[in-house]
């Protein structure tokens, strides 16, 4: 009962924080940010959504993650810059984003598992793979959503890197297909050089960094979940992060 009060209170006092950003955002002119506050707000809906047209009964814990998720990315994020000033931010919630999708993948294949309606019933690595399977796909749908939006509206979602050096084929003057390594210590861009200390990386590396965290928060959530269905009913962590398929539909 508890953890569920907290949970209200966590609730409420993002709630108040992301109107109190949506108020400053709009006197600040910058209405941009200000949609991206409203999204916030019915983005805070979706787990009551999901319990209501769906029937899959979000924990507490995970609720939660879920409404901490969405606020720092949005508001944290987007909004107040978290993304820029903090580097590993990006990495942080990718991660945790893994991890949600493995949550949701999970809830989803369950569904059926537990279901009279299916004669099959799988076992819980199957289950558990599937929800790794589930968290990686959407991963990868993600990055095509970042490459899209940078290539066709000049946007910088996939985050330069700076590679101080780099192995190329294209390189070798020999003409061998033989990689050579090359240390960069500076670029020229339309004739003005740039002393940045490497090569100017515009998203391969972001993306597979991307990609590698979300399959450690997906590998994680299909550990728990493998656990949790081997011992149905016991163990407060993962009964707190699974989502729960009602009996009455199944």
């Amino acid at each position: 009962m508890s953890f569920t009060k907290n949970k209200t209170k966590i609730q409420a006092v993002l709630t108040i924080l992301v109107l109190i950003s949506v108020v400053r955002q709009f006197f600040l002119g910058n209405y941009h940010n200000m949609f991206l506050g409203i999204l916030t707000l019915l983005l805070f809906m979706v787990p009551q959504f999901l319990d209501k047209k769906l029937g899959v009964t979000i924990p507490v814990g995970l609720e939660t993650v879920i409404l901490i998720f969405i606020f720092s990315a949005e508001i944290l994020g987007e909004i107040n810059a978290f993304y820029v000033k903090i580097p590993i931010w990006d990495t942080i919630l990718h991660t945790t984003n893994g991890f949600l999708m493995a949550a949701i993948g999970f809830a989803l294949i369950d569904l059926f598992n537990r279901s009279e309606k299916f004669s099959i019933k799988m076992s819980p690595y199957f289950v558990a793979f599937f929800a790794f399977c589930f968290s990686m796909t959407v991963g990868v749908l993600w990055e095509f959503f970042e490459f899209s939006m940078d290539w066709f509206f000049a946007m910088d979602m996939q985050k330069d890197w700076i590679l101080s050096s780099i192995n190329s084929v294209k390189l070798n003057p020999t003409g061998a297909n033989v990689p050579i390594h090359v240390d960069v210590q500076s670029v020229v861009i339309n004739g003005e050089t740039w002393n940045l200390g490497g090569y100017l990386d515009v998203g391969i590396v972001d993306t597979m960094k991307d990609l590698m965290v979300n399959f450690v928060g997906a590998v994680v959530f299909s550990i728990i979940g493998i656990l949790y269905l081997k011992h149905r009913g016991e163990g407060k962590l993962a009964a707190s992060l699974i989502p729960q398929v009602r009996d009455d539909l199944t």
